[in-house]
């Protein structure tokens, strides 16, 4: 019988990917593994020694952590936090942690033991299938809203005709006419809110093409009032796309934050409006719950006041907009758009900045969540 090998148990500790923190009985850290130093980005050699509740206590953090460390430290009962907040160089990361004792053979010295798993990753995941879920349940409504506006709209334009003709009075004829104009108007926002009717044509494109069509596109829509900025990187590979359903989607974002920063002069004392297109690779992407490797990220990013924090998280929906004269429907159209293409927008809005970031994928192959 071959003898049982000796296990090097500080290794195996170093190898796991649940992150492991050792604290003293005054609370300071003892010992943490890779995983932790990762976590932190702070080495055991830096670490060793710092009061762990700096670690663990958020500022605006209600939880008592101290107390609850001294509290398992004291009586040995366990306790677990869902979902608490730790702030790691100026960033907020999601974790759920667990805190047991440990007496390794020091009964009157015992250590916590700190179990930390990172779950941001989890959360977004959760949260974007949950925003897909909504935006497909909200556009069928309002597909179904058109299609109960438009059917009649017909009739009535018919019988509006009809109406003008049998009069034939000329005094009537305004009336008439905005009857008819108003019902052209219905159509059309009808039509918008239906969608495009046709299939994506996918075919090899490079995203400079279609963001170089929008930048002189916006270029001569604003006469050279606001600077734009390209930020690309010219080694990133093609992606199948819909040349024509990409500019689309490019040039809405792109007008809107255009149309933000001129709506809102006063907002640019002592700078200029900008628009920044940037072009990146984004590494290990979840795109609609699908884990990537890699896929091409497509910034729109503006210096503008920012999208109202009462909107934020309801952009993408239909007929949700926060200027006084859109129709809430652009950003709609382009996730859809977006989402048959397997990739996704995502936003970012504080005051002076805001992000629409688009996601392509470009591998054919792809990681399972």
């Amino acid at each position: 019988m071959d003898p049982i090998p000796t296990i090097d148990y500080r290794l195996l500790v170093d190898n796991l990917t649940t992150a492991i923190l050792l604290v003293d009985k005054n609370l300071n850290i003892f010992y943490l593994n890779s995983s932790c130093e990762a976590l932190f980005d702070m080495s055991l050699l830096r670490a060793s020694g710092i009061p762990v509740v700096q670690l663990l206590q958020a500022p605006n953090d209600t939880f008592d952590t101290r107390e609850a460390l001294l509290n398992t430290l004291n009586t040995g009962q366990a306790y677990t936090r869902r979902e608490a907040i730790i702030n790691v160089n100026f960033k907020d990361i999601h974790v759920d942690y667990s805190v047991s004792q440990l007496n390794a053979g020091r009964p009157y010295h015992p250590l916590l033991l700190i179990e930390l798993n990172p779950i941001d990753r989890m959360l977004k995941i959760s949260k974007e299938e949950n925003l897909i879920q909504q935006h497909q349940v909200t556009r069928q409504l309002i597909r179904g809203v058109a299609h109960e506006i438009k059917n009649p709209l017909g009739g009535i334009r018919g019988a509006t005709q009809l109406l003008a003709r049998s009069l034939n009075d000329p005094k009537y004829n305004e009336f008439t006419d905005i009857i008819i104009s108003e019902v052209d108007r219905l159509r059309t926002l009808a039509d918008t809110m239906l969608g495009s009717r046709q299939l994506p044509s996918y075919v090899d494109v490079n995203v400079h093409e279609p963001l170089e069509r929008v930048r002189s596109l916006i270029t001569n829509q604003t006469k050279k009032k606001i600077k734009i900025t390209r930020d690309y990187d010219l080694s990133l590979p093609d992606v199948k796309a819909d040349r024509d359903q990409l500019i689309q989607v490019m040039l809405n974002i792109s007008v809107n934050a255009v149309q933000a920063m001129l709506e809102h002069k006063d907002f640019f004392q002592e700078h200029k409006p900008e628009l920044i297109l940037r072009t990146r690779i984004q590494r290990l992407v979840t795109i609609n719950g699908v884990l990537h490797r890699s896929a091409v990220r497509v910034d729109i990013e503006d210096n503008g006041p920012g999208i109202p924090e009462e909107i934020l998280e309801s952009v993408f929906y239909p007929l949700v907009t926060g200027r006084a004269n859109g129709t809430g429907l652009g950003l709609s159209i382009a996730q859809n758009i977006m989402h048959q293409h397997n990739g996704m927008i995502v936003c970012h809005s504080v005051p002076s900045k805001t992000i629409f970031s688009l996601y392509l994928p470009w591998e054919s192959h792809h990681v399972a969540k």
